[in-house]
């Protein structure tokens, strides 16, 4: 297959906002710029290192109908849900839970002081799947699949496989995400494939980058989300030190009918949600 390069479509600079029990945070997808991008439901990113913009955490919320991931990469989380499950998201860890049917948990900061940073992707399922039983896959930092590429490259792979071979620990996921963090030295390079087809963005957390496409280059600053063109690889170079996540995932092409921590394809579905939850109807877990 000849090469086609991935260009940047749009940039987003996301929006100040607060949820949970008053978390600051800034949205880029579910944002007045970006509602979606299909199989992406929400992006939320979260970073201070004063306590009053997170100690209040995210008290117990019920989700239907589709996976959240959170990611950390300074801090730590407890989570706690309705079927008993508990654990601490640690720096450098991954929680993936497959809400599907439903599941009502809470995050809260296992912290009191420092620096909070990480994010939460939002993952749609397929109608097919969404009233599947709910499961988590979560890792330890120590855990996760690494790829030292060369002396210029780290990737922490949470899912999917990189053109290098390493697979991330996340597996058997519909949308079929690619899921890495890539740390690169100032001027050094970077090509990966990513699936044709698959939507596709870079969250730059620190740096810069250079993105190059068929038809010439854009820049990427820092605490910008670039929404990415179709094509099997991404060419870029770091201007300056620089860490960004890569994200791509298959779209489902369904209807989306969502309504706060509900994702479903109509709005019966959606009515029903909410008659299940009242009723006590969430919480097993495979």
């Amino acid at each position: 297959m000849a090469s086609q390069l991935r260009s940047i479509k749009k940039i987003i600079n996301g929006a100040e906002t607060s949820d949970g029990a008053g978390v600051r945070l800034r949205r880029y997808i579910a944002s007045p710029e970006l509602d979606m991008l299909d199989p992406f439901l929400l992006l939320d990113a979260f970073r201070s290192d004063d306590p009053d913009d997170y100690i209040a955490g995210f008290p117990p919320h019920p989700h239907r109908g589709f996976e959240t991931v959170t990611y950390l990469l300074h801090g730590a989380m407890r989570h706690k849900d309705s079927a008993g499950h508990e654990g601490v998201i640690r720096s450098g860890g991954v929680q993936w839970m497959t809400a599907a049917s439903g599941i009502e948990h809470s995050e809260m900061p296992e912290q009191v002081e420092g620096l909070l940073y990480g994010f939460q992707l939002w993952v749609n399922l397929p109608a097919s799947k969404k009233m599947s039983k709910p499961r988590y896959q979560e890792f330890e930092p120590d855990e996760m699949a690494i790829e030292q590429r060369d002396e210029h490259t780290k990737i922490r792979v949470i899912s999917g496989v990189t053109s290098g071979g390493v697979e991330g620990m996340v597996k058997d996921v519909e949308s079929s995400p690619l899921y890495i963090d890539v740390e690169l030295t100032e001027g050094s390079g970077f090509l990966e494939n990513v699936q044709p087809g698959h939507n596709a963005f870079i969250f730059l957390v620190s740096g810069e980058l250079v993105i190059s496409s068929d038809d010439g280059h854009d820049v990427l600053s820092a605490e910008q989300l670039a929404v990415l063109s179709d094509g099997n690889q991404l060419k870029l170079q770091a201007k300056q030190a620089s860490r960004f996540l890569l994200i791509a995932g298959k779209p489902f092409n369904e209807p989306v009918a969502r309504y706060g921590p509900f994702v479903m394809n109509t709005q019966e579905e959606i009515k029903q949600a909410f008659i299940d939850y009242r009723a006590g109807d969430f919480g097993a877990i495979d």
